[in-house]
Formats: C-alpha cells, structure tokens, sequence
C-alpha cells in the first residue's frame, strides 16, 4: 500500500495543481502548509513520495547533493499522468537541465562566464534599445493591442536570438515548439516529438558556427573542440527555451498584477529607485515556475526530522514555498518595497537558473520603461476575460489586451 495512503496528513491526489484565482497558488496546496514537508502519492501506480511546501525545507532539499535530478521521471506529481514526465532516452546530450554532475558542471561551466552581472551590464544599451522599439510597437497597434504580441514575448526573444544569433525571423516556430514542450497536458509524445524537431533546428545551426564562429554565444560554443555538435545544440536549445518563455510570462503576468493592485503600480511610479526590488518580489509572489521542482533521493536523508528513504521521489513547489509565512511576513500579498531576498522562484543549489541575471535586467529595464512610456495603462478586457495559461510549464497569460488613452 502507497505511503501516502496510510500516513495523517499525507496527500493522497498529488500536489494540487488547479488555481481559483490567476496570482495565487491553488487554495489546497497552501493549505498544506501547516506540514511542509509530507509524504505524497504519485501517479500514475500510486507510489509514495515526497511534497515539500516550506522555505526552508525546500532551500535545504535543493542544495542537498544526495537529491538528484536522474535524467528520469516516469511519474507525475499531480492528478495529470504526464504532468512531468521526461525519459532518459529523450534528454539530448548538451541538456544539463536534465543532468547531475559530473555532465552537469561540465556543460553548466561553459556559460555561466557569460550570464553574470557584469556580463549583462554591458547588454543592458542593447535590451534597452529592444525594449524601447517594442514599446513603440504596442503603441502603434493602438489602444486595446495584446501586450504580450507585442511586448512580451518579443523583448525576450529578440534579445537571446541576438545573443545566440539565430535567426528572429524563425520566433514563430520554436516560439510553438517550446510551448508544446512546456505544455503538460500534451501527451509525452508529442512532447517529445517537438523537443526533437527544436533539437535539430538549433543542431542545423551548427556546422555554419563551427566554420565561422563569429562573437556571438552559439559561436563560442561551436568553437569549443571539448563539445560535439550535439552537446552545441543541447546547450543553446537550453537557453533558447529559457531566455525567452520564463521572462515573457512574467511580463504578461507581472504586468497584470500590477494593473489588478494600482496601489502597487502607483508606488513605482512614484519611487522608481524601488523597481529591482519590487522585480525580486514580483518572481516571488507570482513564481510562474509552479510546475514543481522534482529530484530523487540517492540515499536516506533526515531532513527536518522527516527521512526520507533512497530511491523515493520528492517534489519541491516553489508557489508555495515563496508564500511560505514563516518566511514571508504577509506572504500573500504583493508588496513592490519587500525584501524578498532568497525566493525560489529561479531555483536554488546547482540547478538554479543559468540565466537569472538576463531575466532580472530585462524585466527591470522592461517593467520601467513599461510604466514610464504609459502613464495610464489599464485593462481593455474585465480582468476574468484574460485567459491564462493553466497546463503549461511556465504559467502566465495568454494575451493581455491593454488600453491606454481615451479609448478602450
């Protein structure tokens, strides 16, 4: 019999999945809470598990070396089968999401050089300009334009084809490719037949880089003999689908939320020295992530007075555990001046994302200029009219249609 069957307070549906309301994790899982690290059932043959809700459990799970990623997840953490389900035959090499050392720190190394601070201040004129001509974008379209076809989604794409130097005018296609890997009501199939198709577009880039390198970042991999063509693609396949859907919906999303709490909206109009600040807990209150951070235990493990055996799988939600109120004081709620230092929203420990710097100044330049070029910004649809992106990966929106002047 499952663990999580027998066990009080365990979850016997996996990890509540559905939301009541588009900024905040479904009621369930913050009900769950008051034990933040639980046993779980996992589908789809019921096996027992983990699910970890609390800060600090989930911060210390993350570092922790014995949890691995194992290339293989055969099962789900909610009540949708294939939720998070990636075979290892599928991982194509180069993809160091899906590794744990040593391939990890080989492959992860080769770009980190690039993302750091420093890294990203001196693309900040260039994200600026992209930023500044997709606002002018949206307001050509007019009033009532979708802000996430002509904003969001476009800054981030620019701005990493630039830096891979891929060609922008192929957006459409890996644009729908990510998204049917991100979206986790399609079957693994197809899933994995649109990995395979984005695999070998980035891999069809390859031998023109290893001829002619030229500065940009699929160019110096290409130039990098350690690396085969294959470990070229899988890497900038990596930072093609996370240098533009993460940043896009927190775009849509954080935009969203900003319009729905005007208070907030208005406080960084008046104090916009406080944007990196409020960019920190806009990743953590909306934590678009939500699918759930999973890694196998390679050994017994005592944390926080629960063991948790070799070989058992463990779930880490991240919404919740940047809601966490032994963390956060008011964690509910959206606060522009918190300091919401060491949310999980990009990760943490080896896997932490690669390239939050890039987000971070995307969305702090974008959010500014955003709010600067439309001083009256607002909804052109009721706020229960803008669909969200309920099954996919990375949550958000799927249009923002915004109004700004006279008309609506």
């Amino acid at each position: 019999m499952p663990l999580s069957s027998n066990l009080p307070g365990a979850v016997g549906d996996g990890m509540p999945y559905r939301r009541e309301t588009p900024f905040d994790p479904p009621t369930a899982l913050l009900a769950l809470q008051d034990r933040p690290l639980r046993p779980m059932t996992y589908q789809p043959d019921g096996v027992d598990g983990w699910l970890v809700t609390g800060h600090a459990q989930a911060r210390t799970i993350l570092a922790d070396p014995r949890f691995v990623l194992g290339q293989r997840f055969v099962r789900s953490p909610t009540e949708l089968p294939h939720f998070f389900v990636s075979a290892s035959e599928h991982v194509p090499p180069g993809f160091f999401f899906f590794m744990d050392p040593p391939d990890h720190t080989r492959l992860r190394r080769k770009v980190t050089s690039v993302f750091t601070v420093k890294g990203m201040r001196r693309l900040e004129p260039r994200i600026t300009e992209i930023i500044e001509d997709r606002l002018a974008a949206l307001r050509a379209a007019g009033s009532g334009a979708d802000l996430m076809h002509h904003f969001a989604l476009p800054v981030p794409s620019l701005v990493i084809c630039e830096m891979l130097s891929v060609p922008y005018a192929d957006r459409d296609a890996f644009q729908r490719t990510s998204g049917d890997i991100f979206n986790q009501a399609l079957s693994v199939d197809a899933r994995n037949a649109s990995m395979a198709e984005l695999v070998d577009y980035v891999l069809g880039l390859v031998p023109a880089k290893r001829r002619e390198p030229g500065d940009d970042l699929l160019g110096s991999l290409a130039a990098d003999d350690d690396l085969t063509d294959a470990e070229v693609a899988g890497i900038g396949m990596i930072l093609l689908l996370g240098g533009h859907e993460t940043t896009a919906h927190m775009f849509g999303l954080g935009t969203f939320a900003l319009l729905e709490q005007p208070d907030q909206m208005d406080r960084l109009r008046t104090e916009p020295e406080l944007m990196p600040t409020a960019v920190e807990e806009l990743l953590r209150y909306l934590t678009v992530a939500h699918a759930g951070m999973m890694r196998i235990a390679t050994e017994d493990a005592l944390i926080h007075g629960q063991t948790i055996r070799a070989g058992q799988y463990v779930t880490v939600a991240p919404h919740a555990a940047n809601r966490d109120p032994d963390r956060y004081d008011r964690a509910t709620e959206l606060d522009v001046g918190r300091n919401a230092q060491g949310h999980l929203a990009f990760g943490h420990g080896m896997h932490q994302c690669v390239g939050q710097q890039l987000a971070r100044v995307e969305m702090r330049i974008g959010f500014t200029k955003l709010l600067d070029a439309f001083g009256d910004l607002r909804l052109a649809v009721p706020a229960e009219e803008v669909r969200m992106c309920s099954d996919m990966f990375i949550y958000g929106v799927e249009s923002l249609p915004v109004a700004w002047g006279e008309d609506t």
